[in-house]
């Protein structure tokens, strides 16, 4: 049988794993009335929360005897050395973009990776059903995105269709019947070319997907690169640097159809395989027949950009809500993560049990700490921070620096413009976009986002949509304006008071509802003022034979602030957590008690003083 590799590629939310439900539909690939969720390929909990892709997953379909393996990429930023990596896997790309969004940062950086590796790619615009769809715009917007990566005469040539993925039509011209899907497969078959690799080589494969399932361990999926693969035919494991870190024998080799990876006994150079069983391989690592010597091409992992401390939860709550609560079992959880996402790098902190956990944004990281909440893990977490390099030929310290890309409506340009430029981001481009609606583009430090986007919607009334990509490193632009407001804390243990909480409104934003758990050092609200202020939010009201009619049904509180898990990391300031448990998620100062506040207070402060 044949085979096509394609990869499904676009900017977050621009419909790909949409589109794939209906390839797979149409193709075949469903029994006739079986029940399938929508969006199938997101099977995590988080993702069909959060409408994202967070992991790449394989599928296939079969159409006029051709088996089409098709990838489905994540969306986000923080995802996109994934992205990367697939498409050395495949032979073909489809690249998504919305109708009425146009061209956004993902699509480019997802443009330029498939540019680069040489393939040639085919434009969807998609979601042409949308009342704003502006497609003969974005068909030219993505012409220009062609040119302006340098793309040869014959990727400028590229085919594209228009189509609907939750509808599940496509078609060459908006004056076509809008009947099904059989033009997108028509177009993989017509312009992808079927692998041109050796079947006679020994057998090689990189692995470019690594997964954990509960009853085969690790999984390693990728394209066969060279030659045949056989079940219990003899492998090994060769790292980029040359060295051999496993050898062993293939006793599970599987193959994709439709949803499902099912077991095969042999693939030859072209298919996309997973295979089980083996304990240190990894990505990018080559996995091939013994008489291979050397490690085929692959793409490295991207460096993680962003880090965190993981730390156990040692407040006067801890252990009440959770079942693991110990730092050897924070531990040991961590360092299986490890195994299956490989931008993630755990290191022993200085700091006594706690850890050090990097990846490529908060996104990346809120996945896995959401992910050990639900487990039944507590833990408390410190404030984000960057991880900054020195320049190998000047030796000055550089961050990463982000390109960032805002659309909001013309009355709230001013206030955006204003924000950024505080946190060091420098204007690039400004633009009508259509509707009332401006597009900025800005470049500026990864460290100066932080916390930002929930002030950006405030700011926007809800409106704003903002989008980022990271854009390599640049020169440290020095101390970052932050949070400006200080923090109601709790003086005392107990639970929050009606009465009390009306008298502390005034002083600021609440962040808790009468009758929860609070306790000494905790964060109860944002102050109104700079300055930290200790407060008593569990005095009751004294008890009197003389009562006012209707005072106390006047005592009316403004409901609180909840924030999310990535909110409330994004807020806290460095001397700050974040509690986490499967029940709550808290804010408390790093010290509980206030005479250590205050005593570390002092002794930053002569630090300070002597710098």
């Amino acid at each position: 049988m044949e085979i096509r590799n394609i990869a499904i590629i676009a900017h977050v939310d621009h419909g790909k794993t949409t589109l794939v439900d209906q390839l797979l539909k149409q193709s075949g690939a469903f029994r006739e009335h079986q029940q399938v969720a929508e969006r199938a390929l997101d099977r995590n909990d988080l993702e069909r929360e959060r409408g994202i892709t967070i992991l790449a997953k394989c599928t296939a379909v079969t159409w006029k005897g051709t088996r089409v393996n098709i990838v489905d990429t994540p969306g986000h930023a923080d995802f996109g050395g994934e992205v990367e990596r697939i498409l050395n896997m495949v032979d073909g790309a489809i690249v998504l973009v919305d109708a009425a969004e146009g061209v956004l940062p993902q699509t480019k950086f997802v443009l330029t990776k498939a540019l680069a590796r040489g393939l040639k790619p085919m434009v969807v615009v998609n979601k042409i059903d949308r009342q704003d769809a502006r497609p003969d715009e974005v068909h030219e917007e993505m012409f220009d995105l062609f040119a302006a990566l340098g793309a040869n005469d014959d990727q400028l040539d590229f085919p594209m269709l228009f189509a609907s993925g939750r509808q599940g039509w496509a078609v060459v011209s908006l004056d076509d019947e809008r009947k099904d899907l059989s033009p997108m497969f028509d177009m993989v078959l017509a312009h992808v070319k079927p692998p041109q690799l050796d079947r006679d080589a020994p057998f090689g494969m990189v692995a470019s997907i690594l997964d954990y399932d509960n009853f085969l361990g690790r999984v390693l999926t990728g394209r066969l690169e060279q030659g045949r693969a056989r079940v219990n035919m003899p492998l090994k494991v060769i790292r980029s640097d040359g060295t051999v870190v496993e050898t062993g024998r293939l006793t599970k080799l599987m193959g994709f159809r439709g949803l499902e990876r099912v077991n095969i006994e042999e693939a030859e150079a072209g298919d996309i395989i997973a295979i089980a069983g083996l304990t240190e391989g990894t990505i990018p690592d080559t996995i091939c027949s013994p008489e291979v010597m050397a490690p085929l091409p692959a793409t490295p992992v991207d460096p993680p950009t962003l880090a965190m401390t993981f730390r156990i939860n040692d407040g006067p709550l801890g252990g009440r809500e959770g079942k693991k609560v110990t730092s050897r079992q924070i531990r040991d959880r961590l360092f299986r993560e490890t195994e299956g996402n490989v931008a993630i790098k755990i290191t022993e902190s200085q700091e006594s049990e706690a850890f050090e956990v990097a990846g490529r944004g908060e996104l990346q990281l809120g996945v896995l700490i959401e992910t050990m909440r639900r487990e039944g893990f507590e833990l408390t977490i410190g404030r984000p921070r960057v991880l900054t390099r020195l320049n190998p030929e000047t030796g000055e310290r550089e961050e990463p620096m982000e390109e960032v890309l805002v659309d909001v409506d013309e009355p709230y340009t001013g206030i955006v413009v204003e924000k950024m430029s505080r946190r060091k981001g420098m204007m690039q481009d400004m633009r009508p976009s259509g509707g009332g609606k401006v597009r900025l583009t800005f470049h500026m430090p990864s460290r100066g986002l932080i916390g930002y986007h929930g002030e950006f919607l405030t700011d926007t009334r809800g409106t704003g949509i903002m989008n980022r990509i990271f854009l390599g490193y640049g020169p440290w632009v020095g101390i970052m304006e932050g949070r400006t407001k200080g923090s109601l804390i709790s003086n005392s243990d107990g639970e929050a008071v009606h009465y009390s909480l009306w008298y502390l409104q005034e002083r600021g934003v609440l962040f808790v509802d009468p009758g929860d758990k609070i306790y000494e050092g905790m964060i109860l609200g944002e102050h109104s003022r700079e300055s930290d202020l200790d407060v008593n939010a569990i005095k009751e009201k004294k008890l009197t034979n003389i009562r006012a009619a209707g005072k106390d049904e006047a005592m009316v509180l403004i409901p609180p602030r909840r924030m999310s898990l990535e909110q409330a990391i994004a807020y806290i300031e460095d001397d700050e957590l974040v509690e986490v448990t499967p029940g709550a998620i808290r804010i408390r100062k790093r010290y509980l008690d206030p005479n250590q506040r205050k005593r570390n207070e002092k002794r930053a402060a002569d630090v300070d003083a002597v710098a």
